[in-house]
């Protein structure tokens, strides 16, 4: 009953949500498992990869900025002991670094968390030509996926970082790129995140018969340099009430490790419990336009 009251208002994102769920501390041996985390070196998804370490498993830290990569894979190893610990360089921005960082993970991979990510206050496009929040958050994840299927060893699960945010956007396939009218960068990031959770139902699907789960889930408001550099107003009158990056990560972490999150596939999750993808019917996206982001898509990291 609480449960349901707190998904029903933004109580629920805040920290509060989050202690009043009362949920149990993640007692799971990952021993064995590799998991490779982007975005690893603040935020969610350091909170994300030092979580996991303590579970035992192997990690691989994806950042862009080398000696931050460097610095934060050490203190992982610091504090939780685990000595099994790599770092790799690549921006998800750029479809050149992604599939050299593809090239060089030799597998076998069981855990992928995609989580990087950037909000921008003016729109830009990298070196490629490509959006950059749209190539961050979204294409590039994309082609990492799809060209890490292979080296994914079932049981593996894939677990992509959403937002709430995606709540209040419908996919526009026809402007994937905000190529059109006044650019909105909050609006941006939540397009993206939207994709992000349809492309979790279609991955579910096209990967069920080969033993890889995959489940997209949304943080609730953490506070994460992410937040306050990208919206510094809305961090500034919410901070009293942001989880830590510890209570944001916790559902990554429980769906990369907890036993009944393999048991389904393709659903969006918050505070370890499955939420509705929609919340209007003025975002609901039809068949045909799944397709055509999928065919988008598809079509970008081919050229």
């Amino acid at each position: 009953m609480l449960d349901s009251l707190l998904d029903k208002s933004l109580v629920g994102y805040t920290a509060l949500g989050h202690r009043w769920r009362h949920l149990e501390a993640i007692d799971v041996e990952l021993g064995g498992r590799v998991a490779l985390v982007t975005g690893a070196t603040s935020g969610l998804g350091r909170a994300t990869a030092s979580a996991l370490a303590k579970l035992g498993a192997t990690l691989i830290l994806v950042g862009r900025n080398p000696v931050k990569t460097e610095r934060v894979a050490a203190a992982i190893v610091e504090e939780t002991g685990n000595p099994n610990v790599r770092t790799e360089l690549a921006d998800l921005s750029l479809m050149a670094e992604v599939r050299a960082l593809a090239s060089r993970i030799e597998g076998p991979l069981h855990l992928l968390v995609n989580n990087a990510g950037v909000l921008l206050a003016e729109r830009s496009e990298t070196a490629e030509g490509f959006e950059t929040t749209f190539a961050t958050n979204l294409l590039g994840h994309f082609l990492l996926t799809e060209l890490l299927i292979d080296k994914l060893e079932p049981p593996a699960r894939v677990i992509n970082v959403s937002s709430g945010g995606m709540y209040t956007q419908r996919i526009r396939v026809n402007d994937l790129q905000m190529e059109r009218g006044r650019y909105d960068g909050a609006v941006a990031y939540a397009r993206t995140k939207r994709a992000q959770v349809i492309l979790t139902e279609i991955w579910a699907e096209r990967l069920r018969d080969r033993g890889i789960v995959v489940h997209s889930m949304h943080p609730g408001w953490a506070d994460t340099p992410g937040v306050s550099e990208s919206l510094p107003r809305f961090h500034r009158l919410t901070k009293p009430l942001l989880r830590t990056p510890e209570q944001g990560a916790d559902t990554i972490v429980w769906l990369c490790a907890a036993p009944e999150a393999a048991s389904t596939s393709g659903l969006f999750w918050h505070d370890r419990e499955p939420r509705p993808t929609h919340r209007s019917k003025n975002t609901r996206e039809s068949e045909a336009e799944r397709k055509a982001l999928w065919d988008a898509l598809s079509s970008m990291i081919s050229a």
